[in-house]
């Protein structure tokens, strides 16, 4: 077996004027050589996969600022080399993406074998955060101007800009000075559930930023966790498993750094494996009980995906509301779809999907709750094609009702009058403006306790804003080209974000005291520019904020590495100084395939009393 120092003397042997692998990677994300063909490239093999090798410069130590390894494409070319060899090659230097959206990964094809010098050299793997830099945990990229969340959108990209690599402060620069090094991830957490093909995030034994309880990451205002890495498929063949959960400890984990499919990951010798498991696997149900009077009224929220009639999760879903959520005298949905779903044949009636899903409450021992919503116009209000989603409530009128029912149809705005009180109660806000093109209307209502002891006759009157925001659809990875990423939608929320607070404005107006509850699934952070906005204008305040929830408990979604919160509440400033609220991590804990929604629901108890 030769040594590693014989091999990088033989490799050096082969001539001066060879170009290194470092020097073909670049100070920055592209190459200076692409297009470019070259030849006595020297190296060992590191890892093979399925299309192609692995080589690392074995005479030359890293200066900490780009790779000194690189990916060697060839089907057939590594047939006949094994892990330890030491070679010489020529071949051509490309970067390759497989869509506009993504970075390049820097790669040599076209591969032509010169000379195999040895083999059984020592491979070893260099240990992140030993036996390199530790990844930066806020910041992606320069190009991101500190924000990248920031608006607007799209304004570089990197495959133009090709900034100079400064892998001690940017993510994306810390990965990339490593794409094609074998490298180690000591003690791994997984960070969130892995997709389809068991891609899993995870992040090593170093530091990183926005840890919560669970030990998963929760993305914070300007900090979306770069230091999250995600493991690809191994490299032997074998399968990563597809029911790891947020905050399971895994073995050690041995691959190749690449970028593929719009990310940054490693590509592991073999599959990962989980060692341990956080405990409780579900969380204990919410202390937030009613008081059965406007002394402690409780409303909850819940993204129930896309509930149809005949959806197999109505029973789940009514566990989930009586057990864990224990019942909330009002209930805010979203995604509820029509009777039929997603069959487009002009059904919007939501009628039956609601009476389904209370019978399944009543059986779970829950109330006989009674339901509201607003029918939409037929394929107007986005969601799956057919399924007509919509905003609805469901309440317990053994406690509250509709204050002076008058329900508005799906083109009717809603309006408020002296009182005050709403023109239509259901009603929508605005519905023909086009800032809700494709999207769900808020549904407004007005309610009044009925229950419990009353005030000197008085009644006791809240509002309601149920809000479901347009989607994120079209964003781009916060691994991407795009600088700071696309936010898919973000206009059309900021317009959203305008009606809805100019609306709750109006009723404030008339009542600085009003009692106004607004809540739903808004699609995106409360420290981006839509929900800074809806905050600023509604003059309403964040129920996490008003009852001082941890930053990094505040997660009701798992989207790529983050923990993030799209599912808000905010209440006006009568019921601010003593509301309570919490998330039910219901969904977001267990397995992929043991979750209801994609969504964990929230409860919160105000205080109505007038």
């Amino acid at each position: 077996m030769a040594s590693t120092l014989v091999c990088v003397l033989a490799l050096a042997a082969t001539g001066a004027s060879a170009l290194s692998i470092q020097q073909l990677n670049g100070p920055g994300f592209l190459t200076p050589y692409s297009g470019q063909t070259v030849a006595n490239v020297s190296g060992v093999v590191t890892a093979k996969g399925p299309d192609g090798i692995w080589l690392r410069d074995a005479s030359a130590s890293s200066d900490g600022t780009s790779s000194t390894s690189i990916y060697v494409f060839g089907r057939a070319f590594g047939a006949n080399l094994t892990v330890g060899d030491g070679i010489v090659l020529g071949g051509r230097v490309t970067e390759y993406r497989s869509n506009k959206d993504y970075l390049y990964l820097t790669q040599l094809d076209r591969p032509i074998l010169s000379a195999k010098l040895s083999s059984g050299n020592i491979v070893k793997p260099l240990v992140i955060g030993e036996d390199t830099l530790s990844p930066p945990t806020e910041e992606y990229s320069s190009l991101d101007n500190g924000d990248v969340f920031g608006v607007p959108n799209n304004v570089s990209l990197i495959s133009t800009a090709n900034p100079t690599l400064q892998p001690r402060k940017y993510g994306l620069d810390f990965w990339e000075h490593l794409t094609g090094e074998l490298v180690t991830l000591r003690r791994p957490t997984a960070l969130t559930k892995p997709n389809q093909f068991g891609d899993t995030w995870v992040a090593g034994n170093w530091n990183v930023s926005g840890q919560n309880a669970r030990t998963g990451l929760t993305m914070t205002t300007k900090d979306a966790n770069p230091e999250a890495i995600l493991i690809g498929r191994p490299l032997d063949g074998s399968a990563n498993p597809t029911d790891t959960k947020m905050g399971d400890g895994l073995a050690d984990i041995t691959g190749v750094v690449s970028y593929a499919f719009g990310f940054y990951r490693i590509l592991p010798s073999t599959a990962v494996r989980v060692r341990s498991s956080q405990m409780p696997r579900l969380p204990g149900p919410t202390r937030l009980e009613s008081k059965g009077g406007c002394q402690g009224i409780t409303v909850g929220a819940y993204n129930v995906e896309n509930l149809a009639a005949n959806s197999t999760h109505h029973g789940a879903l009514a566990e989930h509301i009586v057990r864990y959520l224990k019942s909330p005298d009002v209930l805010f949905l979203q995604e509820v779809q029509d009777d039929n779903g997603p069959t487009n044949d002009g059904v919007v009636s939501a009628n039956l999907t609601l009476s389904t899903l209370t019978s399944a409450i009543r059986s779970a021992g829950g109330p006989q709750y009674a339901f509201a919503d607003v029918v939409p116009v037929d394929d107007q209000d986005g969601g799956q094609p057919g399924g007509n989603i919509r905003t609805a409530y469901l309440y317990n009128p053994a406690l509250v009702r509709l204050h002076k029912p008058n329900p508005g149809g799906p083109l009717d705005a809603n309006e408020v009058g002296d009182g005050p009180a709403l023109k239509y109660n259901p009603g929508r806000i605005d519905p023909a403006n086009g800032a809700w093109t494709a999207s769900r209307k808020p549904l407004v209502a007005q309610w009044e306790v009925t229950g419990g002891t009353s005030t000197e006759g008085k009644a006791h009157v809240f509002f309601t804003v149920n809000v479901h925001f347009g989607s994120k659809g079209g964003s781009s990875s916060l691994h991407g080209d795009a600088r700071p990423p696309v936010n898919g939608g973000v206009q059309e929320r900021m317009d959203q974000s305008v009606l809805t607070a100019n609306f709750v404005r109006d009723i404030l107006s008339k009542d600085k005291n009003a009692r106004i509850i607004t809540a739903g699934d808004f699609n995106e952070f409360t420290f981006v520019e839509p929900l800074k906005q809806y905050v600023e204008m509604s003059g309403l305040k964040d129920a996490d904020a008003a009852d001082k929830i941890d930053e990094l408990e505040r997660y009701t979604y798992l989207f790529d590495m983050n923990a993030q919160q799209l599912d808000h509440m905010f209440v006006s400033d009568a019921l601010a100084t003593k509301v309570e609220y919490e998330h039910v991590h219901v969904n977001t804990w267990p397995e992929f395939g043991a979750q209801v929604s994609d969504h964990d629901p929230s409860v919160a108890r105000v205080d109505v009393c007038a």
